[in-house]
């Protein structure tokens, strides 16, 4: 069956009238045709189930994520279960590690350690929602978590240590957010007057407009179809959520208490990532929190679909934002330290005086 979506459609079609940099990078140009095109075939009400999105924005912990295959993860819980059929609590054992589930319960815990639970942004009453029908989502203490949701989780977590006492993120922009997590955990966090803008490409701005529908509300989602011919975008007058295509930056008026990026930047190259950050310090934002692995993307080669002509590293950042002072910077314990030697760096960076 194949689903239609005229505002995908219509997103798609403006897309290729903008300037290049508001264009798909090197890493997405394809990809992102294909994520239409399966999205399109199975329908968006199942996008956290479908192979090209859990390669590209919806993380596991578990396969894919792991790097195990289906076969290659049932292979091994099989064998072992038929090698040693008594050994009951080795089996459960490796079914957490192969699912993923003791990977998360590590974040979890770092959660639980980092957190202030009496102050806002509340972290501690999180609980994510099953819209998209995901394929991996975790319960500890009665409420729902994937790995999208843990990572910016911690992050929100390494923030807060910083945050002056009584200095609330009420302003929130993100460009690149993959399918709404941010927005969704802002939504709960108890923050009056919030403000919660998401800025990317379609597909992924069509995925997220729907998911944070899904979780919060149509009435608390701003939507492109709303947008699209403003030529001025207030901040001011948005609702709690909005999510806008990636050339409407130019046309946001305000000014932002915390820019995030997780992930996205490093899949983009540099002068696009220079013209967003300039955008970032023109809205006088006062915190900025990225997600980067900390040797930068791997490089674009024939045949194969991720990569990037230019990597991005972290000192790249703090080059594009001169008027910003670093203020943390760590693998561990807020980001991922990988087995390949690709390592998940988290940066929180202050507007200086």
């Amino acid at each position: 069956m194949n689903h239609d979506y005229p505002e995908l459609t219509q997103a798609r079609e403006d897309m290729r009238q903008q300037n290049e940099l508001y264009q798909p990078s090197h890493f997405w140009d394809e990809a992102s045709s294909r994520i239409v095109d399966e999205i399109c075939t199975h329908g968006i009400e199942r996008f956290r189930a479908l192979p090209l999105p859990l390669g590209f924005f919806v993380p596991t912990y578990g396969t894919p994520g792991n790097s195990f295959t289906p076969a290659q993860r049932d292979g091994l819980a099989q064998g072992f279960s038929s090698e040693h059929p008594q050994a009951k609590k080795p089996q459960i054992a490796l079914e957490q590690f192969l699912s993923g589930e003791a990977s998360a319960l590590a974040d979890y815990r770092v959660l639980l350690a980092a957190d202030d639970s009496s102050r806002l942004p509340h972290l501690h009453t999180f609980s994510e929602s099953t819209a998209g029908q995901p394929v991996e989502q975790f319960e500890f203490d009665g409420r729902r978590f994937s790995r999208s949701a843990l990572n910016y989780l911690l992050g929100m977590a390494m923030l807060k240590r910083h945050l002056p006492a009584g200095e609330v993120p009420r302003t929130v922009l993100e460009i690149g957010g993959g399918f709404g997590t941010l927005g969704e955990i802002l939504h709960s966090s108890g923050i009056d007057g919030l403000r919660y803008i998401d800025i990317d490409i379609p597909p992924t701005s069509f995925v997220s407009q729907w998911y944070l529908q899904q979780a919060a509300g149509a009435d608390a989602v701003t939507t492109y179809a709303m947008t699209h011919g403003q030529a001025e975008i207030e901040i001011a007058a948005l609702t709690r959520l909005s999510v806008l295509c990636a050339w409407q930056i130019e046309r946001l008026r305000g000014s932002v208490d915390l820019f995030v990026n997780f992930i996205s930047f490093q899949e983009m190259e540099p002068h696009i990532v220079k013209n967003y950050l300039s955008h970032v310090a023109r809205l006088g934002t006062r915190w900025v929190l990225l997600r980067n692995m900390r040797e930068g993307k791997q490089k674009r080669a024939p045949g194969h679909l991720a990569g990037v002509e230019t990597p991005i590293l972290g000192d790249d950042y703090l080059d594009m934002l001169p008027g910003y002072e670093l203020v943390e910077r760590n693998v561990h314990p807020f980001g991922y330290r990988t087995v390949d030697g690709y390592h998940s760096e988290l940066l929180l960076l202050r507007r200086k005086s």
